[in-house]
This record gives structure tokens, C-alpha cells and sequence, in this order.
């Protein structure tokens, strides 16, 4: 199967109004009494100090490029970025839950803008200004949740009507840059799962001799590893069996184990740092 057939291109543009303001006098004020340069220092107000309404929203926003980062791979510069098509169903139906929650909390705070607005010198006391909060209507256009998706194109896909010498030097650049793309989009499910194996084998490392502090594993020790073992096996849009026999060996390596086991047992440890780092050293990171 083609990578054209087995993935699509996704783009993501949250927006959120940040609502802060650097005062310049207050900033003035303290870096003269400070006898500090006017560099030196700077203050910026929370318009809304006295809610989470908008801070909620910048917080959802942030969760949701998490997500979005995750379960794609890089594609373009900016903006668009790979989705297989094994995960997109579900790619697709929870960001419409996240896009349907970020409206629903943008318009909870729209609604009580105006009286936010009227409440915010009981925040900032006397660095509350009027000028500093636009009208309803401007702010709302300050916020944005948009989302598009597209087919990848075959890497030879051109149809351009120049003569065939010239249309055959652009195939053969955009063919390159094709496979650069693709391959720098592979790094991506590669680097996660070094990330995480080195991760774990320098955590498992019990720390010998008097006094040495004892490490505390939660439960996302084991948790993240097997999330990472079942979203590696949609991610391979190559189907790259280098890539699958380390997914499946680290999918072996965490049979069986539990989070109580690595916090109670040396031996659990050290058989399972053995195992990860047998990984390490099988391939060509």
C-alpha cells in the first residue's frame, strides 16, 4: 500500500487572546526604583486575575496540540503534518470533542465578558485600565479552533503543462523531497521510542551505596510504555520491520508487569532494564 493510500494530511490552528498587557509605567516605576536599566524588568497584567474562564480555554488549547502532535507525524515546515489512516477515525472524532468543548468554553467566557470587565478593577486595583479590554465582538475574533484535512499526493503526481524535459526535473525534485519528508516523518516514531527506553533503563538503575536516594515510579512508567507499544503499530506508515521488531519486542518486555512489581522488586527491575536496554543496543538509533 502506498503512503498516499495509507495516510492523510491534518492541519491544526487553535487561537487564544493571552489578555495580558505590559504596563510601561508600573515597569518604568519599579526599574527606576530599583536603579536598574529600563530593560531590566518588566510587568505584565492578567487582564482577568480574578477567573480561570479564559485561562481554561489556553489550557484545553494546549492539551489539544499535545494530542494533535502525538498522533500525527511531521510532514511540511509548518502546519501540515502526517495522520495514517489506522488511527484517523479515531483522530477525527476526538478532536471533534475537543472542538466542540473549546466552543462551549468560549462562549461561557464571552457571555460573561462584559461583566468580567466590570470586575477587573477589583483585580488589578489601580493597574486596571479601560483601554486595555477591546469590544465582545473583537475579542471573539480572537479566539479560533480550525482544522482541515487533504489527501497526500503520489510522489509523481504532477500535471503541468510544460514540456517533458522540464516536468521530468520537477518530478524527480519533488520525488526528493517527498522521500525527505517521509523519511524525516519516520525519525519521529523512532526518536519516541528511544526517548522513552532511555527513560526507563536510567530509571530501573538502582542507585548502589550509603545514602543513595530511592526513586519513585508512578504509574505512568508502565502506562506510557504500553500506549506507545499500541500507537507505534498504527504509526509505521512505512512499515518499517526494523521499527516493528522493536515495537514488538518492547510489547514482549512489559508483559506481565505491574507498576507494584517495579516499586517492590530489584529483581523485576533489573530484568526489565536488561530487556529494554537489549533493545538499545539492537539498533541503529
Amino acid at each position: 500500500m502506498s503512503i498516499s493510500a495509507s495516510s492523510v494530511l491534518v492541519e491544526l490552528n487553535i487561537s487564544v487572546w493571552p489578555a495580558s498587557k505590559v504596563d510601561r509605567e508600573v515597569t518604568d516605576t519599579v526599574n527606576a526604583a530599583a536603579n536598574a536599566s529600563s530593560g531590566a524588568s518588566q510587568l505584565r497584567k492578567n487582564l482577568f486575575a480574578g477567573t480561570n474562564l479564559r485561562k481554561d480555554i489556553e489550557k484545553l488549547a494546549a492539551r489539544v496540540r499535545l494530542y494533535h502532535n502525538l498522533h500525527t507525524l511531521p510532514w511540511a515546515d509548518k502546519g501540515e503534518r502526517l495522520c495514517p489512516t489506522s488511527i484517523f477515525l479515531e483522530y477525527k472524532q476526538v478532536m471533534n470533542n475537543y472542538e466542540a468543548q473549546f466552543n462551549a468554553m468560549c462562549d461561557s467566557f464571552f457571555n460573561a465578558y462584559d461583566d468580567l470587565v466590570k470586575e477587573a478593577p477589583l483585580h488589578l486595583g489601580t493597574l486596571y485600565k479601560a483601554d486595555d479590554y477591546p469590544s465582545l465582538d473583537e475579542v471573539k475574533g480572537r479566539f479560533a479552533f480550525r482544522r482541515s484535512v487533504k489527501p497526500l499526493p503520489e510522489a509523481g503526481d504532477l500535471r503541468l503543462d510544460i514540456p517533458a524535459a522540464d516536468l521530468q526535473e520537477l518530478r524527480g525534485e519533488y520525488e526528493r523531497q517527498y522521500q525527505e519528508k517521509l523519511a524525516e516523518a519516520m525519525r519521529t516514531p523512532w526518536q519516541r521510542l528511544f526517548d522513552l527506553l532511555t527513560n526507563m533503563s536510567e530509571k530501573l538503575t538502582d542507585d548502589a551505596g550509603e545514602g543513595a536516594t530511592k526513586k519513585r515510579y508512578h504509574d505512568s512508567f508502565v502506562t506510557n510504555a504500553n500506549e506507545l507499544v499500541e500507537l507505534l503499530g498504527k504509526m509505521n506508515v512505512t512499515n518499517d520491520p526494523k521499527l516493528e521488531q522493536a515495537r514488538r519486542q518492547l510489547e514482549v518486555a512489559m508483559i506481565g508487569i505491574e507498576i507494584e512489581d517495579i516499586k517492590e522488586s530489584a529483581d523485576t527491575r533489573a530484568d526489565v532494564k536488561k530487556r529494554v536496554d537489549d533493545i538499545l543496543g539492537k539498533f541503529d538509533w
